[in-house]
């Protein structure tokens, strides 16, 4: 499954609570998820629309390899 290409920080956010990720913190426009499944997890989301395709697959590749999972089984659990 390809990357879409038009996604926002905050659709982002949205998509990784389907995961157990929850907002803790936000500075300025950027957001800090954590995450305690499968223990303890933070990632940063920057909240731009839309997000550059190298942070989006940078930030889908450190959360499928918290979660044990490739990155293409990531993208069908998020965006199918």
């Amino acid at each position: 499954m390809k990357i879409p290409r038009d996604l926002t920080g905050t659709d982002l956010v949205k998509r990784l609570a389907k995961l157990g990720y929850a907002t803790t913190r936000q500075t300025g426009s950027h957001l800090r998820l954590t995450s305690r499944v499968r223990g303890e997890h933070h990632l940063t989301i920057p909240l731009h629309d839309p997000l550059k395709l190298g942070t989006l697959a940078a930030i889908l590749s450190v959360v499928a390899t918290h979660h044990g999972i490739t990155r293409d089984e990531l993208l069908h659990t998020l965006f199918d």
